[in-house]
């Protein structure tokens, strides 16, 4: 089967009007991706070689999009809404290439796994015309039913048609289905309106198909694969099931989860094996952690490297850019960006790092902060190996602090410092004995004379 040429038609025209937004139903996102990028990636999983998406409202929306997860697809535009078979047409042009395979999904159902996907190529190579994914459910009201004859899908029928011995059938359409190329352009020509909209059901192609002789059949597959989308709710119903999966599978490679069910990961986490995370930590796109890291209570990481045994957090946010060599920590309430903290470097406590190299063994005060950005640019502070920067430091980039440097506490760096030298960038103190308790006795004389007046 995998020599079998595939094309998968992902139709992607519905309107963003239930989902209360201008932004096209299935842009809305996932684990921070498009709901119809999950669906690309999962068809490509299953072998699928070549892409159609039919688009309607949003269409230029949509091609700009397709662009970032789907360069290679072939937009087709649903000019008017007339029904699924109608919508398949529109890639007429495609489907008339002779693919072997031809799959048919909703850009609306993000939650299709490649397994099901692979199974119905595999009835297709199997000599099947016709596959319908299906699903059950003890629940099966206002689904539409699978009605099988000797093995063999006759037909599907929409609740409403349904004799009341049908209606206890719990095998329902989950939207999906694979069409033998050869045979796709005929079954969908053959389409007719039979409702007051005019509108084309790609269903009917069922009772076509078998009335012309051709094996036509189901392929079973769990719920979730069949979920679509169509508000808010349903939205985030999808989202907590994509995260049940993908926490089920960090731990099963070996990652430990303390709370699994408050641990979030993007579409794209990448995390290494006897990594610990921590309870409240959210993952955002980009993040690559590799093994042994240790990963604690409520940070925030988006596009961060992180490299075997690094210490992160509580309260740490990586943004994107940031670049953890090994053992590398960062600690509570700190904040890097686009930043190389370099192997064994500490940056423990309430600062932040941005537009830096932190160089080997380096330690970092709290309260330090480099400052990188002037209101127009931003400036590169270079912090040399085994460095010393005290706590509340300042540091005015651009501006290096050579190997072995030390900087006082409470300094304002604005000047290079060279290889093992000490810097102190404050005033001096000034202590005046009795000056605290004049200085006390007349405020408190202000302020009781304001109270009067």
């Amino acid at each position: 089967m995998s020599q079998r040429s595939c094309l998968s038609i992902i139709l992607a025209a519905g309107e963003g009007t239930r989902m209360k937004s201008a932004v096209p139903k299935v842009l809305h996102t996932i684990a921070g991706l498009p709901m119809v990028a999950h669906v690309v990636k999962a068809a490509e999983a299953a072998g699928s070689g070549e892409l159609a998406l039919v688009i309607g409202h949003g269409a230029d929306e949509m091609r700009k999009a397709a662009l970032t997860f789907a360069p290679k697809a072939e937009a087709f535009v649903q000019e008017k809404r007339l029904g699924t078979a109608h919508a398949v047409l529109a890639a007429r042009a495609a489907i008339s290439k002779g693919y072997d395979d031809i799959l048919v999904m909703f850009g609306d159902t993000p939650l299709i796994d490649p397994e099901a996907l692979a199974a119905a190529r595999l009835k297709l190579a199997e000599g099947a015309a016709v596959v319908v994914v299906g699903f059950r459910t003890e629940n099966p009201s206002g689904y539409g039913r699978l009605i099988e004859k000797a093995g063999k899908l006759v037909a599907i029928r929409e609740e409403k048609d349904c004799s009341d011995e049908e209606k206890k059938i719990t095998f329902c359409n989950g939207g999906l289905m694979a069409v033998a190329g050869r045979h796709a352009l005929k079954l969908l020509d053959q389409v007719g309106s039979k409702n007051a909209k005019g509108e084309y059901y790609l269903t009917d192609i069922v009772e076509i198909a078998a009335a012309q002789g051709f094996d036509v059949v189901a392929s079973e597959a769990s719920f979730e694969n069949a979920l679509g989308i169509n508000n808010r709710a349903e939205l985030a119903q999808a989202e907590g099931i994509w995260q049940a999966r993908r926490r089920r599978e960090a731990m099963l490679s070996g990652v430990t989860l303390i709370a699994p069910e408050t641990v979030f990961f993007s579409h794209d986490t990448e995390i290494g094996a006897d990594t610990i995370v921590e309870s409240n930590v959210w993952f955002g796109p980009g993040v690559k952690i590799a093994t042994g890291a240790k990963i604690h209570a409520f940070s925030h990481i988006e596009g961060a490297t992180i490299a075997s045994n690094c210490d992160v957090g509580p309260f740490a946010r990586l943004r994107p850019g940031a670049d953890l060599r090994n053992k590398a920590k960062v600690g509570n309430f700190c904040e890097v960006k686009q930043a190389i903290v370099e192997e064994g470097a500490k940056v423990n406590h309430l600062t932040y790092i941005g537009d830096a190299r932190i160089g080997a063994g380096a330690n970092i005060g709290a309260g330090t902060i480099t400052c990188n950005y002037d209101g127009y640019s931003k400036f590169f502070t270079d912090i040399g190996e085994g460095a010393f920067v005290g706590s509340n430091s300042s540091l005015v980039a651009p501006v290096s602090i050579g190997k072995g440097g030390y900087i006082a506490s409470g300094s304002v760096i604005t000047e290079s410092v060279p290889d093992d030298a000490l810097a102190f960038g404050r005033a001096r103190q000034r202590t005046l004995p009795g000056k605290g308790k004049e200085l006390r006795e007349r405020f408190s004389q202000a302020a009781a004379a304001h109270k009067k007046g």
